[in-house]
């Protein structure tokens, strides 16, 4: 069930790397765009569907990504309180009731939405001569399917942490804190217990939002004061 779980997050991991890169085209897009309009005063008409539809693919295409990664918004005022066996069958639960049912219902309509797209060839409306949209519809369906499939893997999460009271292992990737961390590490002007204390609370907070309890983060943080006391 692991290698399983672990071979979707692969595939939502790498699905989301690719898509990455459409920042690099919108970024570089949007450059043009304003070196044409401000510079050459010769702004292109159909630029803002353009990025509307790289953003949007962006957007959609790493949700995958996001959701192997723990990344999405979690509102846990409560759920951060609850040992993983209750975290993960509340999860379990919310993927029965809301998750599946929406992702089954946008694949559906998503699927019928770029068909009827790809139909009549439709473009946008936004200019006289708009871009053609059908192929940016069809990332739709395929994104909720990506989705869809790892949803399914977080299910099988779910049910290995129920039976564990452990949450499975996630795949790794550079976060905001390994960036804190190489800040703190070569700064001249953060002594070393400061960088310490600082990178401690840094990861406690990142632990407890990745599927963490409070217990555990309690843990961590009296080790902390035992060192310190061992110290002094």
């Amino acid at each position: 069930m692991l290698a399983l779980v672990r071979f979707v997050d692969q595939i939502s991991y790498w699905s989301g790397k690719a898509a990455s890169w459409l920042i690099v085209a919108l970024t570089f897009v949007v450059s043009i765009e304003v070196f044409k309009r401000y510079i050459l005063n010769s702004p292109t008409a159909w630029i803002f569907d353009l990025n509307n539809m790289l953003y949007g693919t962006l957007f959609m295409m790493c949700g995958a990504y996001a959701l192997a990664l723990a990344a999405h918004v979690r509102a846990d005022f409560v759920y951060i309180y609850l040992k993983p066996r209750a975290q993960a069958s509340l999860d379990l639960i919310l993927y029965f009731l809301f998750f599946i049912p929406c992702m089954i219902g946008l694949i559906y309509a998503g699927s019928d939405y770029a068909a009827d797209s790809w139909r009549i060839r439709e473009h946008s409306t936004v200019t006289a001569e708009g871009p053609p949209v059908y192929h940016f519809k069809t990332v739709i369906p395929v994104a909720g399917a990506l989705v869809m499939l790892q949803g399914l893997a977080e299910i099988v999460r779910c049910i290995v942490a129920i039976r564990t009271n452990k949450w499975p292992a996630r795949l790794e990737d550079v976060e905001e804190i390994d960036v804190i961390e190489t800040q703190l590490g070569r700064s001249e002007y953060v002594d070393e217990e400061s960088r310490r204390a600082a990178m401690e609370g840094a990861h406690a907070i990142d632990e407890a939002a990745r599927h963490r309890s409070v217990m555990e983060e309690g843990v961590i943080h009296e080790r902390a004061i035992e060192d310190d006391e061992r110290k002094t």
